[in-house]
């Protein structure tokens, strides 16, 4: 996989529950055949928390 984009993202937590956590938004990405390095890339933000996918996509993207 390239750089990550928002449509994929979107895929790979669609149907997560917020507020979540990283490690059930990891989960849910990998049920969703999310590319690895995606998963990877969740697994490394900064922040623990996220109140929607809007807070995921600010973390991953920086806006």
């Amino acid at each position: 996989m390239g750089k990550t984009n928002p449509i994929e993202v979107q895929k790979a937590l669609k149907n997560a529950g917020y507020p979540s956590d990283k490690q059930a938004l990891m989960k849910t990405a990998r049920k969703n055949g999310a590319d690895k390095s995606l998963v990877q890339e969740i697994g490394s933000l900064r922040q623990d928390r996220f109140d929607g996918p809007n807070d995921v996509e600010k973390a991953i993207f920086g806006h």
